[in-house]
């Protein structure tokens, strides 16, 4: 009997890896709004699918649907509360709803966003985006309701542990939120000569062109980029 049923699910077993693989290449290749139905259909058959319930998480985050992103990666935090990634991905996008809603419709959201991401950073102590997140989101918020340097820099130097080259930009971003730009420009050398990826130039070209008045060194920056 159970040959007999796996004789008549094979085929359906086969067309939903088809549809899968079919969604995650329109996926990978940024055709978002034509891999998002496939995967409709896919989760129809499996409410639970939690690699499907990411991506169309995934899919309204590219395409700024902020209330949708919420709803699939809050579903992802109830079915797997211990998986730091789904914890910081809920909390970017309700920070990103917050961004485009009205100051007090925002600051409604702002302890739920600072508590994602905290948790996500107590559930993997390894996971860079978090402590960036909470580096950016300390430095934007006012004082008021919990803006803080001394805890920016708290994750900028968990940031430094576990990658040099992070702990650098994020202290230069610090540096240059506070307009102590000299500082900020000897941290992002400092990432230079650490890591030397293009980030870590365009970082420091931006400060020289858009924060010190000097086109000429941010030029100069740009073209090492090339060699």
């Amino acid at each position: 009997m159970k040959l007999l049923l796996l004789f008549f699910l094979f085929p359906f077993i086969l067309f939903a890896q088809s549809n899968l693989a079919r969604a995650e290449k329109l996926f990978s290749d940024g055709k978002y709004l034509e891999a998002r139905p496939i995967f409709e259909t896919i989760l129809v058959s499996n409410a639970s699918d939690l690699k499907v319930l990411e991506y169309l998480g995934d899919i309204a985050s590219h395409t700024k649907f902020w209330d949708t992103a919420i709803k699939y990666y809050g579903k992802l935090r109830q079915l797997k509360p211990h998986e730091a990634n789904y914890h910081y991905k809920f909390g970017g996008a309700l920070g990103m709803k917050a961004k485009n809603s009205n100051k007090f419709k925002a600051l409604m959201m702002i302890d739920e966003v600072k508590e994602a991401f905290e948790t996500a950073a107590k559930l993997d102590p390894k996971h860079i985006d978090t402590r960036w997140a909470l580096v950016m989101l300390y430095l934007e918020l006012p004082g008021i309701v919990g803006g803080s340097e001394s805890k920016a820099r708290k994750y900028a130097s968990e940031l430094f542990k576990l990658s040099p080259v992070d702990g650098y930009l994020s202290r230069g971003q610090i540096e240059e939120y506070f307009k102590r730009y000299g500082t900020a420009e000897q941290q992002y050398k400092k990432a230079i000569a650490v890591g030397g990826s293009k980030t870590c130039y365009q970082k420091l070209a931006s400060l020289y062109k858009n924060k010190m008045n000097e086109p000429e060194k941010a030029n100069l920056i740009l073209q090492k980029i090339n060699h």
